[in-house]
């Protein structure tokens, strides 16, 4: 980053364990620093992870997160499901890039460290990746805070492997990572893509792994993955190749008959009523040159998460500042009279 992105660290920042925060108007949302909340005040975290070690189609995740930030500037901060600017209500910061260490454990033991930090301060960490080898080490660090822990998954691929191409830590393998840790438990949303090697340790393991397989979406509700959730503590994680390919076609495996946006923020809302959101990530973008749609798709995206998790679900009902309905009444224009 240049230096107009930092903001000025103060003695105390100096002393932090976390990257340097940017200024608030190059970061996510990119509020005007006048009305921007102070980075240390903020409740998000915002934590972008440009890794890109394991990709095994596709490439370009070491770019997802920077074009996750940019586009995150043309997303309205108003939000008509809440009825305010929601991101005023807790305040986002966004931190330089960390460091990426080649190898993939020791990345994930860093990236672990570092959303404890968030944590321990008592805020929510959002990661934008980058591929999905990097979720292990935020839900590690929410497990040890958090006993049972849900992680949510909205995924096209179970990434059940114990390994891919002699690499344990692929992205491929990220679920069974997070499964290492037995008191750490898996609902998957989306799922439509799972090699016969995996189904071993899917069979063996169904006390704690609960899959809603893309195929079957007509006959579970997002109400379902709630319920599976109810009080309890849950890192979700979003790889966007949970999307239909037609929506997200910006992703190493595209793949055809995923979620559609209004399924994604619906799971997305009703776990956030259900449970306690208490860290999440969204991954797997890889830009395309010219095509802007998937970059804004996850940034709104990722704004929609922060949201959730920190507001809660929406209200049921209308605000009283927002009209009933637009148009006209129910049953059509009122009959002529005479």
């Amino acid at each position: 980053m240049t230096d107009d992105t930092t903001a000025a660290q103060t003695d105390d920042d100096a002393e932090s364990p976390l990257p340097p925060y940017m200024t608030a108007e190059a970061g996510f949302l990119g509020l005007p620093d006048a009305d921007a909340s102070a980075p240390e005040a903020a409740r998000a975290v915002v934590v972008p992870f440009p890794i890109e070690r394991s990709v095994s189609y596709g490439g370009g995740t070491a770019r997802g997160p920077d074009a996750i930030r940019l586009a995150s500037h043309q997303v309205e901060l108003f939000d008509e499901s809440y009825w305010c600017e929601p991101v005023h209500r807790y305040g986002v910061a966004t931190v330089e890039p960390p460091r990426v260490p080649g190898d993939l454990s020791q990345m994930v033991d860093e990236l672990a460290t570092l959303t404890g930090q968030i944590l321990d301060a008592g805020r929510f960490p959002l990661i934008l990746g980058g591929e999905h080898s990097l979720t292990p080490g935020p839900v590690r660090a929410a497990a040890a805070r958090h006993p049972g822990l849900m992680v949510v998954q909205i995924d096209a691929h179970a990434d059940l492997r114990d390994g891919y191409e002699d690499e344990p830590y692929s992205h491929a393998a990220a679920m069974r990572r997070c499964l290492d840790d037995p008191g750490v438990s898996l609902v998957a949303a989306g799922i439509r893509n799972i090699s016969a090697e995996e189904i071993p340790f899917l069979e063996a393991n169904r006390h704690r792994i609960a899959i809603h397989w893309a195929k079957d979406k007509a006959r579970w509700s997002a109400a379902d993955i709630a319920d599976a959730v109810r009080g309890k503590p849950v890192y979700l994680t979003v790889d966007l190749d949970g999307f239909d390919s037609s929506l997200m076609p910006a992703t190493g495996t595209p793949e055809p008959g995923g979620l559609m946006w209004d399924e994604v923020v619906a799971i997305v809302r009703a776990v956030a009523g259900a449970g306690t959101i208490v860290g999440a990530d969204v991954v797997e973008l890889a830009p395309i040159d010219g095509l802007h749609a998937p970059d804004f798709l996850a940034a709104k995206l990722s704004y929609t998460i922060l949201t959730a998790a920190l507001l809660g679900p929406p209200p049921a009902t209308p605000s009283a500042h927002e009209p009933a309905h637009e148009g006209p009444a129910p049953g059509g224009p009122a009959a002529a009279t005479d």
